[in-house]
């Protein structure tokens, strides 16, 4: 017993530390200017950021007035391998945390208070000198599913962050839960979730203005392996990784997001061969949407970077479980001699196939979708 316990706590430990990905600054600016308005006399709360480090606080702290927001709430959890750290937005002495312990911010005002002429970093690190009311410790860990962070959630307007990327699903559900507006940081994957999808699908949740390709450097722990391509130490001995597939989640609109995607080619049955277990096109890019077509077609999931909800509708996932639902038929009898090669290639019951010459093609997960404005 003691040693699966050993292993069980390895395990999480491995994962907590996995899951400590620091957003950079520029990521965060390039995104939040497609919204400012939209925080203006509103509580903003970063509930999975340490505010001695993060730069999602020291966004909100440093344009605290330009936004004109009316509270800024910050809380950092118990494990984060940085918190109390070397690195430090503020230097407060016997303020910050001599471990991990959890600490909360929260800030109703930020004035000239050194006297130079601006309102800044400079002016909180003031504040957070003379007033001690503004720093005080967590009672608890600092886990967003706290009953004491929960709290500070109904508090709030809108929720900034980047959450645990391997709680990402229960991190949504809950935002759903208590109707929460929200700008977070996660995997596309993410979007195969149910639980995502789901919002998605229903136009309460979509992706973000400013990452529609590529990867994104992250700031890691000092103890984090740099084992993966990409990856980096500054000149400080501050390390770095590159993520693929990295966006930003949303339920604040903007005014891209209602931009038709300009279509350009004509169907044609040779060029977009039909699934064999449901009644739709295969569409290998988002680029070569067919402008004629008025019939279902399964899309890639980065087609959500281009998503007009006026444009399209959402019919459903083509995959597992998702695509059951929406009626993806399962294998049919005379396909069983192809069904070890699908299997092969990881596909189950409900995701979406194609049989050409012979040649069992299962594609990555489809969204499915429909031109709404063919008539």
């Amino acid at each position: 017993m003691e040693k699966k316990s050993l292993n069980n706590n390895l395990h999480k430990a491995s994962k907590a530390k996995k899951d400590e990905f620091y957003t950079q600054l520029v990521d965060i600016e390039k995104e939040l200017k497609h919204y400012k308005e939209q925080f203006r006399d509103k509580v903003v709360y970063c509930n999975c950021d340490d505010p001695f480090e993060s730069n999602f606080f020291k966004y909100f702290a440093a344009n605290f007035n330009a936004l004109g927001l009316k509270k800024l709430i910050t809380t950092s959890y118990d494990k984060s391998p940085i918190a109390g750290g070397q690195l430090s937005l503020f230097d407060v002495e016997g303020l910050k945390p001599k471990g991990k312990e959890p600490f909360r911010i929260e800030i109703n005002e930020v004035s000239d208070n050194n006297a130079d002429g601006a309102v800044g970093l400079a002016d909180v690190e003031w504040l957070l000198k003379h007033d001690a009311n503004i720093a005080t410790p967590l009672k608890g860990t600092g886990d967003f599913r706290s009953e004491e962070c929960i709290e500070l959630l109904k508090e709030a307007d809108i929720v900034v962050t980047n959450p645990p990327f391997s709680l990402f699903r229960e991190y949504v559900a809950q935002l759903s839960e208590y109707e929460m507006k929200f700008l977070i940081i996660g995997n596309v994957n993410s979007i195969t979730y149910k639980e995502c999808f789901r919002l998605i699908k229903d136009n309460r949740m979509w992706l973000g203005a400013s990452i529609h390709s590529g990867d994104r450097e992250f700031r890691v722990p000092d103890d984090y392996p740099l084992d993966a391509a990409g990856s980096r130490v500054d000149s400080e001995g501050h390390k770095y990784i590159r993520v693929k597939g990295v966006r930003w989640f949303t339920n604040l609109d903007y005014e891209e997001r209602h931009e038709d995607l300009v279509l350009y080619k004509k169907y044609t049955p040779k060029e977009y061969p039909k699934y064999e277990n449901y009644d739709a096109l295969n569409i290998n890019k988002t680029s070569e949407i067919p402008k004629d077509y008025r019939g279902a077609m399964g899309v890639p999931i980065t087609f959500l970077d281009k998503f007009n909800p006026e444009q399209f509708e959402i019919i459903g996932l083509g995959i597992s479980n998702s695509g059951i639902e929406i009626g993806v038929k399962p294998y049919k009898a005379e396909h069983k001699k192809y069904r070890k090669e699908i299997q092969k290639r990881g596909a189950v019951d409900g995701d979406l196939y194609m049989i050409t010459n012979g040649i069992v093609d299962v594609p990555y997960a489809r969204v499915l979708i429909k031109n709404k404005q063919i008539k």
